[in-house]
């Protein structure tokens, strides 16, 4: 084989007439080529300093070392690596023994986490295992002689690769590589057995499937929708299930892992308000939308930010209301689909979930809020009494990712990104200024921004209680529309007023 600036050539052996074949590729390819026939020639990944360091431990101890899963995946496709898994044929008790600093973190499994160089490196004896009941932990633990024994137990063959810890040297019993190498999502062995083993395995096919862009192998993927596998999924935690899905959101496109889940059949375990959005409508003669409520939430989740996922989960939410509150009109003889209140709706529904799926009541919180305010309609015309308001109901905290969320709204409709200039971008752009300008001004846009305080209104003789809390909120009204009143005498002379005329006996 030898390279041109057109192309390469293949010739024969010299046993045969010769034969070429002329491929014409770009210079970007030929790189791509070189970058390919690198990662997956080699026979050894470099294996960081601190770790060649662990393995001397070992080594020097009498036992072997490997790094196992998805660092050595991550290394064969030249990825930054951070976390680290060590197997060896040490098991819990030896390896406690032989370094300081040890963590017993699911010994009952052969596992331990060692603390090290500033690395936390989870560390497990090779092992065999047998059935798992629970679908998640297996019911015996053995211990094998083998890294290739280890590796078999393994969820996919990608996974199923190990590195030797003080050399880098390939063990890959299961051709992982040529999986990586053709982007495939494969099980080892049996996938109906795999799955069986673990509910997990199946959702984190997907998750893989998004975070790296692989497509899963057709039997692998014709088995996570069997009923049998199904059964397990639905027998995994909820926080299991709620860690992966974040991570699908946090992908670069999270549409496809989400519409994956909801393919086989698993979104519908987990998150069964979802499923009344496929096919809900809500295309008519205004041209709003393209796609429907379903596919609209998966697109606006593409539009997101991809680091913030309190944005992503609030587009997930932020419509699952809609089939709910689903309206028709006919004006003119034509149909036209109004969805009243879903801001509100979905966020019910989004609080309901969320707490199904065991998130913070802090990210319920702000996620659920964002959906409930996410139908925010600005014009020009608004006051800046009207601004301010708009401030204090939605919260200072929340407006960046609020217009973060309007933008993803936008793009789920078309999947095109708001255009600058446009007129709904103007208006966007108006409010933020208003908004900044309004807050440098130190508009009070809470009670504790007002001039007075209840101390100073307990010393002109009014009590602390319901009374102080209505005459507070009065006053802070008073300042929202006008500014100028947020003066310590003006307030304490209008406390004094209010008192006097409504509140005293």
């Amino acid at each position: 084989m030898h390279f041109s600036k057109k192309g390469f050539a293949v010739s024969g052996d010299g046993a045969s007439p010769p034969v070429k074949i002329k491929i014409f590729i770009d210079r970007n390819s030929v790189q791509n080529l070189i970058l390919y026939v690198t990662m997956f020639s080699s026979k050894s990944v470099k294996i960081p300093e601190k770790l060649i360091k662990v393995s001397k431990i070992f080594s020097d101890n009498g036992f072997k070392s490997y790094l196992v899963g998805g660092a050595v995946r991550d290394m064969l496709m030249g990825k930054t690596c951070h976390d680290y898994d060590i197997a060896t044929n040490a098991t819990p008790e030896q390896v406690m023994k032989i370094f300081r600093n040890v963590v017993p973190t699911g010994i009952a499994h052969g596992t331990v986490t060692i603390h090290i160089f500033g690395l936390e490196l989870e560390t497990t004896t090779f092992r065999t295992e047998t059935d798992y009941s629970d679908g998640r932990h297996p019911d015996k633990v053995k211990y094998a002689e083998t890294i290739e024994e280890d590796l078999s137990r393994r969820d996919f063959t990608m996974n199923a690769i190990a590195a030797e810890l003080s050399t880098g040297k390939i063990t890959d019993p299961f051709d992982g590589q040529k999986d990586i190498q053709r982007k495939i999502i494969r099980t080892v062995g049996d996938p109906l057995e795999r799955f069986s083993e673990d509910g997990l395995r199946p959702v984190r096919a997907i998750r893989f499937s998004g975070q790296l862009g692989f497509e899963i192998e057709e039997k692998t993927f014709d088995a996570i929708s069997q009923e049998k596998i199904l059964k397990k999924v639905e027998g995994i935690s909820t926080e299991r299930f709620r860690d992966e899905f974040c991570k699908i959101l946090k992908t670069e496109k999270p549409s496809v892992g989400l519409k994956l889940l909801e393919q086989t059949g698993m979104l519908k375990i987990f998150i069964p308000q979802f499923s009344v959005c496929r096919n809900c409508l809500q295309q008519d003669e205004r041209g709003f939308h393209e796609f429907d409520v379903a596919d609209h939430i998966l697109y606006a989740c593409d539009g997101c930010p991809k680091e913030n996922l309190t944005v992503r989960l609030a587009a997930f939410y932020h419509d699952i209301g809609k089939p709910e509150s689903k309206t028709i009109e006919i004006v003119n003889g034509k149909e036209r689909i109004h969805f009243h209140g879903h801001e509100q709706i979905s966020a019910e529904k989004a609080k309901a979930s969320m707490a199904s799926l065991k998130f913070s009541n802090d990210e319920i919180r702000k996620v659920s809020h964002l959906v409930k305010e996410h139908m925010f309609h600005y014009e020009s015309s608004w006051t800046d009494s009207a601004v301010r308001r708009f401030i204090i109901r939605v919260g200072a905290e929340n407006l960046d990712n609020l217009f973060l969320l309007r933008l993803a709204d936008i793009y789920g409709m078309h999947r095109v990104p708001l255009q600058q200039n446009s007129p709904s971008w103007n208006l966007l752009v108006e409010l933020k200024k208003r908004i900044e300008k309004l807050m440098a001004e130190n508009s009070a846009l809470s009670l504790k921004d007002l001039k007075v305080n209840g101390k100073d209104l307990m010393s002109e003789g009014i009590p602390s209680g319901k009374i102080m809390g209505k005459i507070l909120n009065e006053l802070f009204e008073t300042v929202t529309d006008s500014p100028e009143m947020n003066d310590k005498e003006k307030l304490i002379g209008l406390a004094k007023k209010l008192f006097s005329e409504k509140y005293s006996v």
